[in-house]
């Protein structure tokens, strides 16, 4: 429930190239550690930082406030948190304790603070115990300061803590909760019990080393490895565990409910996250994805609709798509089923019949899905028509081919599960929309274009700039050369409708090497600035770009895969703070990495299938539970010996590029044999690839 990190002021979002620290930010409480006579100006109480002189880890972070020669450091507990200040003592020592909303404080002693903050009309409580006893003490609101005041309410206000004028090292152990201050008090008595900062320290250090070593790799270079683990870290940071003594509070409903047994987990940004970190989390954390999906079906139970992007505040407004089907039909088909299933399917079901298709709206349908229902396709307007219904955010727009695009593989995670709870007739109806990636070909451009309500493709699309910024107009955030490959769940099918394996590939590898028809790349980016880490067309930064490398293993050339992913692997994340290659949104560009670097993918969740790329070590082990381990090896493995030359996988031949959860589930072993030269022959057959829903029965 608790993450702590610098602010640098506002407006400031890169922690690394930030040269003041203004506060300290730990839940909704901000904390301001300063020397000197007290002022309430923000830009006062910060001061400069040096880089070389700070530490930060997963578990603990340290830095040294130059302008006030204090030494602030902290470490993190699940709903609670253990400062350490360093004062020098040169001059009156001050601590602001604040939040970036509004707070009820009040100071029952001369070392407790206690009382509420509203952020977004969410209540955090806050309990919080000081290793000495403040000596005075003032409130304020916004620049007024009352010295002596023990109670403030209000929106820019808080309390200062004078510690007086000699050296002094104060601690500050704080307990967080969304039900009470007593659970507060509660939380941090049962999580940080001494005034022991090392021994806590020394706590989050054990928690952090014990779930990243579920991954264990051998060989690799030292950067090679600190990218993997710092990866690993950033991707397991998510999600936000908010159950309190087997309670937690409702975002949707405001209300303490059971959590059932369950730990209850909410801040998902399923449209990021569907793809890369929750196969992995299911992989190396079962029990906490086996929390996840109650956590989602209790959402549901609570707030009549199938949740996006679960939040404190409710399901945030943001992105398209019902990708709850892919995360749930993911789980159960690799053999989670403890949940709900039929309420959950319940939710996605409802979801796809009546929430709104519209990016950035949450609500009942329009006009505009009821066509969809009817017709197969989202409808776009045409270059410079006036939106004309009401319920389209202005801004986002329709970005009528991606709704069309990510429906469609949603629908057919749902068909799948309707299929498995013996729901035949929902699951004709969702197999048939599966296919409505269809729709929106444009067999005379060979991509997927938009169509207005009368059926016809719009004229003159230029895949690669059409729509407007970022694409809204029919895309979302990235491109339509990049959408033209937004059909995970039958890649064989748009191979098909692209003109056969040869077509598809010389496809994707222009995408890999396309322009910008000489335009400077700003230009582009103006347009698409989240077409981060590009190559050619190909946007690492983006997360609908993330299965595609993986694909050449569907059109029979494995090799480029295995080339591809080692070129992204390698230009795009490094071991330094600029080292990644776009938003990481919830460990979704992490998890790519992490799974990419261990030699596999998954191009399309709901089907429980790893597609096999280029592993970067010579040994993965993979901890998945119950004392199973699937080990990954790759001999001769190196920056030039990247291409598979042959494989075995659990004893036996492997030929080829994927293999199944079963294999894995019980244990096992993957080994790929690498050189230098791509073997063209291994896994390339039709036979060997992948499964495609319009190849299977």
């Amino acid at each position: 429930m608790v993450q702590i990190a610098p602010v640098l002021g506002p407006g400031a979002t890169d922690a690394y190239v930030g040269g003041k620290i203004f506060d300290f930010s730990a839940g909704t409480s901000i904390l301001t550690p300063t020397s000197g006579a007290i002022v309430l100006s923000p830009e006062q109480n910060a001061s400069e930082i040096d880089h070389d002189k700070e530490f930060v880890s997963p578990y603990y972070a340290s830095y040294i406030l130059d302008d006030f020669g204090i030494r602030a450091e902290y470490t993190a507990a699940p709903h609670s948190a253990f400062f350490r200040f360093h004062f020098p003592g040169s001059a009156p020592s001050h601590l602001f304790f604040s939040s970036t909303g509004s707070v009820q404080y009040e100071l029952p002693s001369s070392s407790i603070l206690q009382g509420v903050e509203e952020v977004s009309g969410v209540h955090t409580y806050v309990y919080a115990e000081f290793s000495q006893p403040f000596q005075s003490h003032s409130a304020f609101e916004a620049n007024k300061l009352s010295p002596g005041l023990s109670k403030i309410s209000g929106k820019d206000a808080g309390i200062v803590l004078d510690f007086g004028s000699q050296r002094v090292v104060v601690g500050a152990r704080i307990g967080f909760s969304y039900i009470s201050v007593a659970q507060a008090k509660q939380n941090l008595a049962e999580e940080i019990p001494a005034w022991n900062f090392d021994q806590a320290k020394n706590r989050s250090r054990t928690a952090w080393n014990q779930v990243l070593s579920r991954i264990l790799v051998q060989g690799g270079s030292e950067e090679q490895k600190t990218i993997f683990y710092t990866a690993l870290y950033r991707s397991l940071q998510y999600m936000k565990d908010v159950t309190e003594d087997g309670r937690y509070f409702g975002p949707y409903d405001h209300t303490v409910h059971s959590a059932e047994g369950h730990h209850f987990y909410i801040e998902d940004n399923l449209w990021d996250t569907y793809r890369s970190r929750h196969p992995l989390q299911l992989l190396i954390e079962p029990e906490r994805q086996d929390d996840t999906i109650p956590s989602y079906v209790l959402m549901y139970a609570e707030s009549g609709w199938m949740p996006h992007f679960p939040y404190m505040r409710g399901d945030l407004v943001y992105m398209i798509g019902n990708h709850a089907a892919s995360m749930i039909a993911d789980s159960y088909f690799k053999g989670h089923h403890d949940f709900d299933v039929e309420k959950a399917y319940e939710g996605l079901r409802k979801n796809a019949f009546e929430a709104t298709m519209l990016p950035d709206r949450r609500g009942p349908i329009s006009e505009l899905e009821r066509f969809y229902f009817q017709n197969g396709f989202f409808p776009a307007l045409q270059p410079g028509e006036k939106e004309s219904v009401a319920a389209v955010n202005p801004e986002m727009r329709r970005q009528a081919v991606s709704v069309t695009l990510e429906t469609a593989y949603d629908d057919w995670n749902i068909a799948r599960l309707a299929q498995a709870l013996g729901k035949k007739e929902d699951a004709a109806l969702f197999s048939k929309r599966a296919l409505n990636y269809r729709n929106v070909f444009n067999p005379a451009t060979g991509f997927m274009a938009p169509r207005t309500s009368d059926g016809q493709f719009i004229p003159n699309i230029n895949p690669k700039w059409a729509g407007g910024q970022a694409g809204r107009d029919y895309y979302t955030e990235c491109n339509g050369l990049v959408y033209t490959f937004h059909v995970q769940h039958d890649v064989a099918g748009l191979i098909d409708l692209i003109g056969g394996r040869q077509k598809f590939i010389a496809r994707l590898d222009s995408l890999f090497s396309d322009g910008y028809d000489g335009q400077l790349k700003f230009v582009f980016l103006s347009q698409f600035p989240d077409s981060t880490g590009l190559m050619g067309q190909y946007p690492q930064g983006n997360e609908p770009a993330f299965h595609i490398p993986y694909l050449y293993n569907y059109a029979g050339a494995p090799w480029k895969t295995q080339k591809r992913v080692r070129d992204i692997m390698r230009a795009w994340y490094a071991a330094k703070p600029l080292g990644i290659p776009g938003d990481d949104d919830n460990g979704a560009t992490s998890s790519w990495y992490v799974l990419s670097a261990m030699g596999f993918y998954t191009v399309s969740p709901g089907r429980p299938v790893y597609d096999i790329g280029s592993p970067i070590f010579r040994e993965v082990q993979i901890d998945l539970g119950a004392g199973k381990r699937f080990l990954i090896q790759a001999p001769n493995v190196s920056a030039l010996n990247k291409y598979i030359q042959s494989a075995e996988l659990n004893g036996h031949p492997l030929n080829k590029p994927w293999f199944t959860q079963a294999d894995l589930a019980n244990g096992g072993t993957l080994v790929l044999h690498m050189g230098p030269n791509p073997n063209k022959q291994w896994g390339s057959s039709e036979a060997a690839a992948p499964p495609s829903f319009s190849r299977e029965d």
